[in-house]
């Protein structure tokens, strides 16, 4: 799918940039030439993980759409079969609570922690490490001493994490107000 592949080729590309890394922290004693690589390497790491992110959150958005379609039609089935109804192990209703139990088989809503279980949440928590990093790479460069760059690396670490959780929100709320359910749960309905 298209989720996982995105996400292979961030992390492969992670991957070969630490690996590079490595190999011109050997090569360079961790000197100069091996800060100016990380300064150039890690922010295109970074960008390639933004990308994804968002390309991850509106593929989940033309899932979700997808999931409405299908209960919309699950809904039509049963209206012409009703006693067809203890076959259906997803939901009949096309709003967000249906939506939920047919995409992921939760009947409530999960707590927020469950945006680290997906697989966009674990890009925003790998990218912001890696923002640390240039962080901290940059405070080195800057001979601020280690204590100062674990400490701009946590800030810049914090800033970048909580930027990918405000952005997953607002594109959640976004979606939730676009589905426009026909067919509302019928703890909706009241």
């Amino acid at each position: 799918t298209e989720t996982l592949g995105r996400t292979s080729i961030f992390v492969a590309a992670l991957t070969g940039s630490v690996v590079a890394l490595a190999l011109v922290a050997q090569a360079t004693e961790v000197g100069d030439s091996f800060v100016a690589f990380a300064l150039v390497l890690l922010p295109v790491v970074y960008f390639l993980g933004v990308v994804t992110f968002v390309r991850l959150i509106q593929v989940n958005w033309e899932d979700t759409r997808w999931v409405q379609g299908m209960n919309r039609i699950r809904h039509a089935y049963l209206d012409l079969a009703p006693e067809l109804e203890p076959y259906f192990v997803t939901s009949r209703y096309d709003d967000d609570l249906g939506i939920l139990q047919s995409a992921v088989a939760m009947r409530k809503w999960p707590s927020p922690a469950q945006g680290l279980v997906a697989i966009a949440g674990v890009v925003g928590v790998i990218d912001s490490v890696v923002a640390g990093a240039i962080a901290g790479i940059a405070a080195v460069a800057l001979d601020l001493g280690t204590p100062a760059a674990v400490a701009l690396g946590v800030v810049l670490f914090r800033v970048s994490a909580t930027g990918f959780v405000a952005l997953g929100d607002r594109q959640i709320e976004r979606g939730r107000n676009e589905l426009d359910p026909v067919f509302p749960s019928p703890s909706r309905d009241g």
